[in-house]
Order: structure tokens, then C-alpha cells, then sequence
């Protein structure tokens, strides 16, 4: 039980870990888009709050939607990515998402980051 434990506390703080590096990289990329008042610690919370929406809204959510994801062949995912990162916005105020489509490129940004960060840590 307590390896268990270990392993879950361990991939929470990676996928905090690569939901932060994504977004500080989408705010980079969309400076007039996504804005988080050039705070670090905005970026540090907004990603915990995007990692926890991650492990618990985010499965309801694609199980609900699984009729749309299996038609689009998947594309539906990355309207679900951004659907989050708004959400992740709208609950914490001071990391500012303009609109729909900002919300989108950030949600896939922070999916390469998250994939490229797995795809990493795994293959040590």
C-alpha cells in the first residue's frame, strides 16, 4: 500500500511539474493570450490546479464525451485539453486565458510538454 502511495505522489508532482513548464512555455508562445503577471508562483499553482483538474475532472469528462472522441478520431481531445486549461483559468483568477482558442494552443502545448516530459522520465 505504502509503494502504492509513493508511486501516486511521485506522478502527481511530475504531471504538476509538466503542467507548469507548459504553461509558462504557452504563455511564452502566447503572450497576449495567456497571461499570469510574470509570477512565478502563478505559474506554479496554476499548474497544480491544471494537474489536479488532470486526475479528476478530466476522465469524467473524455468518458462523456467518448461518442465525439471516437467520431473525430481523436481530434475531440484536443478540444478537451483546452476546455480544461480554461477551466484551470476560470478557477484561478490570476492565470488569464483570453479566449476559447488561446485555451485550445495552450492545451496543446501543455500535452506535447506533458507527453515529452513522460516519454523522458519513463526512459530512465
Amino acid at each position: 500500500m505504502q509503494t502504492f502511495l509513493h508511486k501516486a505522489y511521485v506522478r502527481f508532482i511530475m504531471r504538476w511539474l509538466a503542467c507548469s513548464l507548459g504553461l509558462w512555455i504557452s504563455a511564452a508562445v502566447l503572450s497576449k493570450d495567456l497571461s499570469y503577471n510574470n509570477s512565478a508562483i502563478v505559474i506554479v499553482i496554476g499548474g497544480a490546479v491544471l494537474a489536479l483538474i488532470n486526475i479528476l475532472i478530466r476522465p469524467v469528462v473524455v468518458v462523456l464525451s467518448l461518442p465525439a472522441v471516437l467520431f473525430s478520431l481523436g481530434l475531440f481531445m484536443v478540444v478537451i485539453n483546452g476546455l480544461m486549461v480554461l477551466l484551470a483559468s476560470t478557477l484561478y483568477k490570476p492565470l488569464h486565458v483570453t479566449d476559447f482558442w488561446a485555451a485550445i494552443v495552450a492545451g496543446m502545448i501543455i500535452g506535447l510538454v506533458n507527453y515529452l516530459v513522460t516519454t523522458i522520465v519513463e526512459g530512465l
